[in-house]
C-alpha cells in the first residue's frame, strides 16, 4: 500500500507537468483548429531558462528563496511568452487562410529551429541544476520502504491546482476568455461582432506559452538537469494528454496530463520502465477506439 501510495505521489506530479503543457496544443487546436508542434520546445526554453536565472541569481547573490523562485518564474513566463507571440506571428499568422497542412509543416519547421537554436547558444551537453528546494515530509514507513512527499512535489501539485483555478476564471467570466470562446465558436462571426480576432489568437498563444514555463521551471527543479532535447518528448507527451482527454478542452487537458502520468508512473513501477510509453500510448489507442473524441472532448459540428 505505501508503494502505490508513492507511485500515485510521483504520477500526480508527473501529470501535473504534462497537463499544464496540454493546456497550450487545447488552447491553440480550440480557437484555430491547428496544432502548434512548436509548443513542447518552447517548454524547452523555459526550462533553460530557470537554469540561466538561477545561475544569475546565486552570481548575484539573491539567495533568499521564496524571492528567487519569484523572480525566476516570472523571467521564465516572460521570456516564453515572447517566443510564443513570435512563433504565432512568424509560423501561424501568414498561414491562417492555407491549406490545413501548411501550418503543420511550419509549425514542424519552428520546432526544429527552436532546437537546434538553443543547441547552438546553450551546447548540446545537459545542464545540471544544483538542488533549489530540498526535503519533505515522510507520510509513512513499514521498516523496509518508506513513503514521503518532498517540497519540490508539493509546490508542483500546489501551483498547478492554483493555476487551474486561476485559468479557468480566466476563460470562464473574463472579457478575454469571452472573445476566445466566441473565436473557437466561429472565427469570421466573432471579428464581424467586434472581437479582435489577431490579438485573442496572439494571447492564446502566450498564455500557453507562460503556462509552459512554469511547467518547465517545475521540471527544472524536479529533475535537476535539462537539454535541448527535452522539449521534444514533453512535446509529444503533452499532445498524447490532450489528445486522450479530449483536443480543445481545458480541464480535459488537464485530466489527460494527470492519467499519462498516473499510467508512466504506476507502470515504471509495477512493470518494466522501458515499456512505459508503450503503455500510455497503447492506453490512449484504446481510449480513442471507443471514444474517439476523447475523454472530455465534444463531437466537432460540421458547419453548413
Amino acid at each position: 500500500m505505501l508503494y502505490f501510495l508513492q507511485q500515485l505521489i510521483n504520477g500526480l506530479t508527473l501529470g501535473a507537468m504534462y497537463g499544464l503543457i496540454a493546456i497550450g496544443y487545447s488552447m491553440v487546436y480550440g480557437i484555430i483548429g491547428m496544432i502548434n508542434f512548436a509548443h513542447g520546445d518552447i517548454y524547452m526554453i523555459g526550462a533553460f531558462v530557470t537554469v540561466i536565472a538561477f545561475t544569475t541569481l546565486g552570481i548575484v547573490g539573491i539567495t533568499w528563496m521564496p524571492l528567487a523562485l519569484m523572480v525566476v518564474l516570472l523571467c521564465a513566463m516572460l521570456f516564453t511568452a515572447a517566443y510564443g507571440w513570435t512563433v504565432e506571428r512568424i509560423a501561424y499568422r501568414p498561414l491562417r487562410g492555407s491549406f490545413r497542412l501548411a501550418p503543420l509543416i511550419s509549425a514542424i519547421g519552428m520546432s526544429i529551429f527552436l532546437q537546434n537554436y538553443v543547441q547552438v547558444a546553450q551546447g548540446a551537453n545537459v545542464k545540471p541544476l544544483a538542488p533549489i528546494i530540498t526535503g519533505g515530509i515522510q507520510l509513512g514507513s513499514d521498516g523496509s520502504f518508506s513513503v514521503g512527499i518532498s517540497y519540490v512535489q508539493i509546490m508542483v501539485i500546489v501551483l498547478t491546482t492554483v493555476l487551474m483555478a486561476a485559468f479557468s476564471f480566466l476563460i470562464a467570466k473574463t472579457p478575454l476568455g469571452r472573445a476566445q470562446r466566441a473565436c473557437e465558436q466561429d472565427l469570421k462571426m466573432a471579428g464581424l461582432c467586434g472581437v479582435n480576432v489577431d490579438r485573442t489568437i496572439s494571447t492564446t498563444f502566450v498564455l500557453g506559452a507562460a503556462l509552459a514555463a512554469v511547467a518547465g521551471l517545475m521540471a527544472s527543479l524536479y529533475y535537476g538537469v535539462v537539454d535541448f532535447f527535452i522539449g521534444f518528448l514533453a512535446g509529444v507527451k503533452a499532445f498524447t494528454a490532450a489528445v486522450l482527454g479530449g483536443i480543445g478542452s481545458i480541464p480535459g487537458a488537464m485530466l489527460g496530463g494527470l492519467l499519462l502520468g498516473l499510467i508512466e508512473s504506476f507502470w515504471s513501477g509495477y512493470f518494466s520502465i522501458e515499456y512505459k510509453d508503450v503503455a500510455a500510448f497503447g492506453i490512449l489507442v484504446v481510449v480513442l477506439i471507443f471514444l474517439p473524441t476523447g475523454l472530455l472532448g465534444k463531437p466537432e459540428i460540421e458547419k453548413v
